[in-house]
C-alpha cells in the first residue's frame, strides 16, 4: 500500500481524488492548506504527493520546495491551473517530478500515479554502469562522480540510469518518456527537458577539474544521448 499526500483546497476535487485513490488501494492523507501539509511531510514516510499549486495560505511552489527538502525520495506531482510554460518549469525546478493541468481527467491522474509508483529503472536491472568517472549503481540507486556521491531525485536517477544503460546510443524523446515515466504517456514532454537540465547542472557541479564525466547531448528534433568518454 502506497502512502500518498493530497494537498488540494477545493473540497469537491479533494473528495473525489481521495476516494478514487483510496479505492485503488492507497493510504491517502488530505490537507487543504500548504502549511499543515508541510508539517505532516516532515514526519511521514511518503511515496507520492499530489500538490495543488493554488493554495489559500502559501504558494504551492514554496510547498513543493519544502516538501522536497524533507522527502527527497518521494514523487511529487503538481496539479495546476497555470497554463504558462514558465510556471510549469518553475514548479519542476522546485522539485516536482511531473504535472497535470486542471481540469484534471481522473483516468489520466490515476494512470500517472500508477506509473510513478512503479518506479522502475528503465535499464531493467540492478547493474552498475561505469562511464569514465561516473558510476550509476542501479541496485543501491546511487550516483558518484570521482567517488563523490551526487544526490539525485527519483526521476533524475531513473533518467540517468536509462541513458547510462546505453551510452553512445541516441534515445528518442518518446522512448525516454515511455521508459522513465510511463509506457502510455500522454501530454507534454517538458518534464523530460527540465530533468535533463537538472542532471546536467548536478553532474557539472560535482565534477572535479580532472574528472571525466560523460555529457548529455541534445539531438535536435529527436532526443538525447549520453556521450561515451
Amino acid at each position: 500500500m502506497a502512502q500518498l499526500l493530497l494537498v488540494e483546497d477545493d473540497a469537491t476535487i479533494g473528495n473525489v481524488l481521495r476516494a478514487s485513490l483510496a479505492s485503488s488501494g492507497h493510504e491517502v492523507t488530505w490537507h487543504s492548506e500548504g502549511r499543515p501539509a508541510i508539517e505532516f511531510a516532515t514526519t511521514a514516510q511518503l511515496d507520492l504527493v499530489l500538490l495543488d499549486l493554488g493554495l489559500p495560505d502559501i504558494d504551492g511552489i514554496d510547498v513543493c520546495r519544502r516538501v522536497r527538502a524533507v522527502q527527497p525520495g518521494c514523487v511529487i506531482v503538481m496539479l495546476t491551473a497555470r497554463h504558462e510554460e514558465m510556471d510549469v518549469v518553475v514548479g519542476l525546478e522546485a522539485g516536482a517530478d511531473d504535472y497535470l493541468i486542471k481540469p484534471i481527467r481522473l483516468g489520466e491522474l490515476l494512470a500517472r500515479v500508477r506509473a510513478h509508483l512503479r518506479r522502475v529503472v528503465a535499464a531493467g536491472s540492478d547493474e552498475t554502469q561505469v562511464i569514465g568517472d561516473l558510476v550509476v549503481d542501479a541496485g543501491r540507486r546511487r550516483v558518484t562522480v570521482g567517488g563523490e556521491e551526487v544526490v539525485l531525485r527519483t526521476k533524475e536517477f531513473d533518467l540517468l540510469a536509462r541513458l547510462a544503460a546505453e551510452p553512445g546510443v541516441a534515445l528518442s524523446r518518446n522512448q525516454l518518456m515511455a521508459d522513465v515515466w510511463d509506457t502510455n504517456w500522454f501530454g507534454s514532454t517538458k518534464t523530460l527537458d527540465v530533468h535533463v537540465a537538472a542532471l546536467r547542472r548536478k553532474l557539472e557541479s560535482a565534477t572535479a577539474p580532472e574528472a571525466t564525466v560523460p555529457q548529455i547531448a541534445t539531438l535536435r528534433g529527436f532526443g538525447y544521448r549520453l556521450e561515451e568518454t
